[in-house]
């Protein structure tokens, strides 16, 4: 069966699934356009489809991503889906060329680098190169992340990004305090 028509239903995964949004558009992501536009997302460089898996080894977003960090997910995306809430990851692992495409694209759009920073980092810089981090849509899964991720050990990093989440202590720990945006205090976001 096609990898577009496959859905692969799992319990503990809920209604995590795969959607699309770029750094500039948090509030209703667009799917399909994410993973269809990065290097290597998929089977055939193809767009991935809704109903994906994020156990699905063919996924670089969700295959590269930290195995704690997706662990985590799968277990709040349970239960964000018991209380009625789906919740898709809209960006995870990037490869280092989608990365600074993304930056270049910021600074264009923001006009300086520092204020690109703001928003999108380097790839030297960015914990989606390294698997560490994901950004979840739509806005309602963000809020509810926002108010429960500290019980599965993820937590919001920035205060102008609602949806990207990082593994940043652990399930039901407290939350390191969020930083105003990417470029400020620690740069290792």
């Amino acid at each position: 069966m096609p990898i577009h028509r496959r859905i692969i239903c799992l319990a503990a995964l809920g209604a995590l699934t795969l959607g699309a949004c770029s750094f500039t558009d948090a509030a209703e992501p667009k799917r399909g356009n994410y993973l269809a536009t990065q290097p290597d997302s998929g089977p055939g460089g193809g767009e991935i489809e809704d109903g994906v898996g994020l156990d699905d080894k063919h996924v670089p977003a969700l295959a590269r991503l930290d195995p704690a960090l997706l662990k985590a997910l799968q277990a709040a995306a349970a239960d964000a889906q018991a209380s009625g809430v789906e919740m898709h990851i809209t960006s995870g692992w990037r490869s280092a060329a989608y990365q600074q495409r993304l930056f270049d694209e910021a600074v264009v759009k923001y006009g300086s680098a520092s204020e690109a920073a703001k928003w999108v980092h380097s790839p030297s810089l960015s914990k989606h190169v390294s698997g560490q981090a994901v950004d979840i849509g739509p806005t309602n899964a963000d809020d509810w992340l926002i108010r429960h991720g500290n019980d599965y050990g993820l937590c919001q990093a920035y205060a102008n990004e609602m949806w990207h989440f990082e593994l940043a202590t652990t399930p039901g720990g407290q939350c390191p305090p969020q930083l105003n945006n990417a470029s400020d205090g620690r740069a290792e976001r």
